[in-house]
């Protein structure tokens, strides 16, 4: 379990793809072995410590644990820095968010609000409660201040200023996290300071990005439940926010790519995977079918 990790700075917006622009030109720029890391990213020192824990923590680079702590791309990470590195792409954006939520053991309070927390409407106070009571079931001990700078750290990541502080949001200023793009959670009282989760705006969520989590989360096997895709920790239902009517719609369309094959008989709905592709497959024919020749065109096969 970690808490806190991200020193309050939730993303913001170009930090991922400074980041990765870093770590491609010099793996070892945040150890600060050729230069200083501050300068050469442009960031102040506590925003240096929480970049680099977030390119781990949305799953674009990983460090060894012992030795020397250079970051290297992960595979993903690899195929995001080429052909999305500005995080333009609003399957990127859901690919980010469903590593991090499901990052059990590098962003607990993320994996555990998407998954395990089971109210819909809530406040600060009702979170931190059940993550408590998840942590110390777990036989850990966090401090309060650490669980309440990550349940505003996870309000900041996916509420926009332009919802929560309209009056304070200027044209130029780059703050908000870009997972705000994706609408998961939205403001039911100022006053009370009380939120709740959304479902995925329409079309924002591409059924070849629903199958690269299905196809992840089988772990091989071809015949998956819809109710374990829409009920199972870490499954597209939990960490998308989907009720069964989206993630149907969701998985017809996907049915008519030619991917998968929805049976619904004698009781059993479940999906038939009727493809091999892997979850970096099914990343890359996102990718694919949303520009055409492009991956092609630069080798990608």
């Amino acid at each position: 379990m970690k808490f806190r990790a991200h020193d309050t700075f939730f993303i913001r917006k170009g930090w991922l793809n400074k980041g990765m622009r870093n770590v491609n030109n010099d793996p070892a720029v945040f150890m600060g072995a050729n230069d200083n890391p501050m300068d050469v990213l442009g960031i102040g020192a506590n925003m240096v410590k929480a970049l680099r824990y977030w390119l781990q923590a949305v799953g674009l680079t990983t460090e060894p644990t012992s030795g020397r702590r250079v970051q290297s791309f992960t595979p993903f990470g690899e195929l995001i820095f080429r052909v999305d590195p500005y995080i333009e792409e609003m399957g990127t954006l859901w690919l980010l968010h469903y590593k991090l939520s499901t990052n059990r053991d590098d962003a607990t309070a993320w994996y555990f609000f998407f998954n395990e927390f089971k109210l819909s409407e809530f406040s600060r106070d009702d979170f931190i409660a059940q993550l408590t009571t998840y942590i110390r079931m777990n036989n850990e001990e966090v401090s309060e201040r650490s669980l309440e700078d990550d349940y505003s750290c996870i309000i900041n990541t996916y509420v926009p200023r332009v919802k929560s502080n309209p009056e304070k949001v200027h044209p130029e200023s780059n703050i908000d996290c870009p997972l705000g793009e994706l609408g998961l959670i939205d403001i039911v009282s100022k006053k009370d300071k009380v939120h709740k989760k959304s479902p995925p705006k329409a079309d924002t969520l591409h059924p070849l990005i629903l199958l690269a989590v299905i196809v992840d989360q089988a772990c091989g096997q071809q015949e998956v439940k819809i109710s374990s895709i829409q009920n199972d920790l870490c499954n597209a239902g939990k960490v998308f926010n989907l009720d069964i009517i989206n993630l149907t719609t969701l998985l017809y369309r996907i049915e008519l790519m030619g991917f998968i094959k929805v049976v619904r008989t004698a009781g059993l709905d479940v999906v038939r995977i009727e493809s091999d592709m892997s979850f970096l497959d099914c990343v890359r024919e996102y990718y694919r079918v949303i520009n055409g020749l492009i991956l092609y065109q630069r080798g990608e096969s």
